[in-house]
């Protein structure tokens, strides 16, 4: 070999020797790539899945929490003294067990009874007085179709329900029942029995009598009879009605009672 042909063969090895090392170079490179590709789509996956975890548990979080307050006993708490209308059939109450002596509003003939079971500190018991109570007595009781019964049910945890119960059958000892009834929902019980006693001499009441009848607990006994009768019936919170013996429970709209009392004067 001449050393001409040396000299070429080696500069051969040597461009062989770059241009191998040169893709050896760009194989390490794309593998580079192909790990920091595949590694940041892992990192990016790992994120998305986390977020998804993350959002399920606070799904689950604030069901449970809906769930919770929708789902509070009635009588418990005033949450759930606002129900929607049964969705089953709930069965008729006999109207011999609705009514004992209680003071009636309207005609005592007429077709249609309503009996409310209900607690003068309750602020659904007051929403249906204020937005209800007011068309059903306009539209049906002084019109002679519907009489209207109220019953006491006063909650535990309201502290001045039991005595505001109390001033209103003493206030019926006087033929003043319904008129202490609207004082009292219109006007509120904070005060408790300084309060019903002042509402006793806005009515012009024999105070002296009322007075006696409400520091003594006559009418205790009496709030209790209609407390233990709801009981009976399935009441457990309020304010709860029966129709002509079909149970409405709840401040529902007037549009709600007003087909109730339809129902009943047709059927």
């Amino acid at each position: 070999m001449t050393h001409f042909e040396k000299e070429n063969n080696k500069e051969g090895k040597h461009e062989h020797s770059v241009h191998k090392e040169n893709h050896t170079e760009k194989k390490k490179e794309h593998k580079k790539m192909k790990d920091s590709c595949c590694g940041g789509l892992n990192n990016f996956q790992k994120f998305l899945a986390v977020a998804v975890i993350i959002q399920v548990i606070l799904l689950i979080f604030i069901t449970v929490k809906i769930s919770a307050l929708s789902g509070v006993a009635m009588g418990t708490d005033e949450v759930a003294e606002e129900p929607t209308v049964a969705k089953k059939e709930a069965p008729t109450a006999d109207m011999k067990s609705l009514i004992d002596d209680d003071s009636v509003k309207g005609d005592k003939d007429a077709p249609v009874t309503i009996v409310e079971f209900s607690d003068y500190e309750c602020p659904f018991c007051t929403k249906f007085y204020e937005q209800s109570l007011q068309q059903i007595e306009k539209n049906y009781v002084d019109t002679g179709k519907v009489k209207f019964v109220y019953r006491d049910f006063p909650l535990g945890f309201h502290q001045n329900a039991q005595k505001a119960a109390e001033a209103a059958e003493c206030a019926g000892e006087q033929d003043k029942y319904f008129e202490m009834h609207d004082l009292l929902f219109e006007k509120g019980v904070v005060g408790g029995v300084s309060t019903f006693k002042q509402y006793a001499k806005d009515l012009k009441l024999d105070t002296t009598d009322f007075d006696q009848c409400l520091d003594s607990g006559e009418m205790a006994s009496e709030v209790q009879k209609d407390f233990s009768a709801g009981q009976q019936l399935g009441v457990s919170g309020t304010p709860a009605f029966f129709i002509n013996g079909k149970l409405i429970v709840g401040a529902q709209p007037y549009a709600v009672f007003e087909q109730a009392i339809e129902a009943a004067l047709n059927g």
